[in-house]
């Protein structure tokens, strides 16, 4: 493994050796006591769509009660339940071995593995303990974070003793012991508190630009598959089916290409293969129905012909 000047990887390197501990287990109360985490956003609940952001982590564990979840993690409880914060984090920690420990809330429904590696990669770069979140306000979200381990250990450890326990101790009685750097992401740190914010969060995710990007990543998830394909691809061709065979065409097609490269073995490369033979076939469909109609001298036939 590379080594900067500082001791540490080089930026990006090995961005999945690390573990994520996703505290999940609050009271909600700004909620009326709802079931917070399992509160879905763009048809996902919110704590799916946090562990989707951090699906490449070696292990994650998710502090609360056990429920059913779109990805496998390993499950950990603060004793008593209802700590707080920093008996979550000390109940989630002993089950990660990893070096990284990126720290998240299960109420973050913009957060994405781009941040995460932003984060991962910025704790890479220099020599902080920590580097956290910061919201439009700029204020630190200590729940947004990656920390180094060692010295998470060692500040809990040393916290246990001072106080008998982390029961009822606020973070900032960690956050204030770390050596701390710290990024601005003003979407990804928008966390759901009140059904206020759920319902903004709504609206956000169906606005033009975002849904088709939630669209797919929520269907994806409801498959199980991880799969990252260049959607564009996907969508030319739908386009080039519709207008040169017929409208139903497209989704007919876009099915055919991807059973057609789950066959092949499935992966990227296959969907893309396979899209560019359906669009190649499109295109010669087309081009047929345009040179029979120019010389039989009638119009063309497509959908949008008229």
């Amino acid at each position: 493994m590379s080594q900067n000047r500082h001791g540490s990887r080089s930026p990006g390197e090995h961005d999945g050796d690390y573990d994520a501990v996703v505290l999940a287990g609050g009271a909600a109360r700004r909620l009326g006591g709802a079931d917070k985490p399992g509160v879905r956003v763009g048809g996902r609940a919110l704590l799916d769509r946090v562990l989707a952001a951090c699906a490449d982590a070696r292990n994650t564990v998710v502090v609360a009660d056990p429920r059913p979840t779109a990805r496998p993690v390993t499950w950990a409880r603060e004793d008593p339940p209802g700590g707080g914060p920093l008996a979550a984090l000390g109940a989630g920690l002993p089950h990660t071995t990893a070096d990284r420990v990126v720290l998240l809330s299960a109420d973050l429904p913009f957060l994405g593995t781009p941040t995460v590696k932003g984060l991962l990669a910025e704790l890479d770069a220099g020599t902080a303990d920590g580097v956290v979140l910061t919201d439009p306000d700029g204020r630190d979200q200590p729940l947004v974070a990656a920390y180094r381990a060692r010295p998470l250990h060692g500040t809990l450890a040393s916290l246990r003793t001072e106080h008998g326990g982390l029961t009822g101790l606020p973070l900032r009685r960690l956050t204030a012991a770390l050596n701390l750097t710290r990024i601005s992401d003003p979407v990804a740190s928008f966390d759901c508190d009140t059904w206020d914010d759920i319902a903004t969060a709504r609206a956000r995710i169906r606005e033009h630009g975002h849904v088709l990007d939630e669209w797919i990543s929520a269907v994806k998830d409801e498959l199980g598959i991880d799969l990252d394909v260049d959607t564009g691809v996907l969508l030319d061709l739908a386009r080039d089916a519709a207008h040169g065979v017929a409208r139903p065409a497209a989704p007919l097609t876009t099915f055919l290409v991807g059973y057609a490269a789950a066959r092949s073995g499935g992966g990227p490369e296959a969907v893309a293969e396979a899209a560019r033979k359906a669009a190649a076939l499109a295109r010669r469909w087309a081009e047929e129905d345009a040179v029979e109609n120019a010389a039989d001298g009638k119009p063309g036939t497509g959908p949008d012909a008229g």
